[in-house]
C-alpha cells in the first residue's frame, strides 16, 4: 500500500507537468516547453483550488466526494440527451458509441483511478490530520517537481518530464508484477 501510495503521489504531481491539449505541459503557462519552479507552484495552486470543492482551504474526503457527484452529474447530463431526466438504451448507446464518455481533454470520466486522489492527498497529508492543506499539497508537488528536474536547472524540460514518466510506469509495472505473483 506504501508503495501505491507512493506511485499515487509521482502521478498526481506529475499531472502539473502532463500534456494539456497538444500545447504542451499543464503548467507551462508562456508555452515554451519547459516549466519553471515558479509556473509548478502557481499550477499546484490553481489545482488545489479545483481540489478544494467546498472552498475552505483544506482537501477532505469530502472535497473528493463532491467532485466524484460533480462529474457523475455532469456524465449523466450528457447522456440525458433528451432531458428527461432518465437515460433510456438509446441514449446510452448513443453515447457510448459517439465518444462522449469522454470529458474535457477528452479523459474518460468513468470511475478508474477513484483511489488513487486519496492515496495522493495521503501522501501530501505532512501532519497526518485527515485533510491536506494549500501548504502541504503546494510542497508535494514541488518536491514532485525538485525530483523530476534530473539537472536541477530549476526547469523541467519535455525531456526531463518524459524521463519522469517512464520511471513513474516502470514503477508502477514492478508493482503489478509484484502484485501479481504474490
Amino acid at each position: 500500500m506504501i508503495g501505491l501510495s507512493a506511485i499515487a503521489l509521482v502521478a498526481s504531481g506529475g499531472a502539473a507537468l502532463a500534456h494539456n491539449n497538444g500545447s504542451g505541459m499543464k503548467a507551462d503557462a508562456d508555452g515554451n516547453g519547459v516549466v519553471t519552479r515558479a509556473e509548478a507552484q502557481a499550477a499546484a495552486t490553481k489545482m488545489f483550488a479545483r481540489m478544494d470543492a467546498d472552498g475552505n482551504g483544506v482537501i477532505t474526503d469530502a472535497d473528493r466526494e463532491a467532485r466524484m457527484a460533480a462529474r457523475r452529474t455532469e456524465m449523466f447530463a450528457q447522456m440525458d440527451a433528451d432531458k428527461s431526466g432518465q437515460i433510456s438504451g438509446e441514449e446510452f448507446m448513443a453515447h457510448r458509441h459517439e465518444g462522449k464518455q469522454r470529458g474535457k481533454g477528452g479523459h474518460r470520466m468513468g470511475m478508474r483511478g477513484h483511489g488513487h486522489g486519496k492515496m495522493m492527498t495521503g501522501m501530501a497529508d505532512a501532519n497526518k490530520d485527515g485533510s491536506v492543506s494549500q501548504a502541504e499539497f503546494t510542497a508535494a508537488m514541488l518536491s514532485r517537481f525538485d525530483k523530476s528536474d534530473a539537472n536541477k536547472d530549476g526547469q523541467v524540460s519535455t525531456e526531463e518530464r518524459k524521463t519522469m514518466y517512464e520511471q513513474m510506469r516502470g514503477k508502477i509495472r514492478e508493482i503489478k508484477q509484484d502484485r501479481t505473483a504474490s
